[in-house]
């Protein structure tokens, strides 16, 4: 596990571009997890963003998916929240395609997967500190140890 207090937007900024760096060359599958406003769609902009996504990122809680090609590898970005058991069951397919090969999938509201979510991931849980206006990035790494390890140098 690697955990980050993140006090600004450039200290998000700054860990997004850390883990874009890491995660850039093979590709990854994200859940993230926390509270409405928490901090998970900007923490997406700002990876995309290293990443070199030319589109505009935006959450896709209506559309359930965002595709973004203009950067060297493909940026998928799914948001659960508006899904149901069958709604989760319908892509439960799409889920797995976009966890093969080398791409870049995060997924909203990975709680509502109902264990559609393939075995190697990493998870990243944000958190809003009770002392202060900061977040707190928990990431957990299911069978992609090295993104961790990668995180702490």
């Amino acid at each position: 596990m690697y955990r980050q207090k993140c006090k600004t937007l450039d200290d998000t900024k700054a860990l997004a571009y850390k883990f874009a760096e890491l995660v850039k060359n093979d590709g990854c599958f994200i859940n993230l997890f926390g509270e409405i406003g928490a901090g998970k769609t900007a923490f997406v902009k700002l990876t995309a963003e290293a990443l070199g996504v030319k589109e505009k990122v935006t959450s896709p809680s209506f559309v359930i998916l965002n595709e973004y090609h203009s950067a060297s590898i493909p940026v998928y970005h799914f948001d659960l929240y508006r899904l149901e058991n069958t709604g989760v069951k319908s892509i439960a397919d799409e889920l797995r395609e976009y966890s093969e090969g080398r791409n870049i999938t995060f997924v909203e509201w990975a709680e509502f997967s109902q264990g559609e979510i393939p075995f190697k991931r990493i998870e990243i849980n944000v958190t809003y500190d009770d002392n202060d206006d900061s977040r707190i990035y928990e990431f957990n790494s299911i069978g992609r140890d090295e993104i961790i390890e990668g995180l702490k140098s």
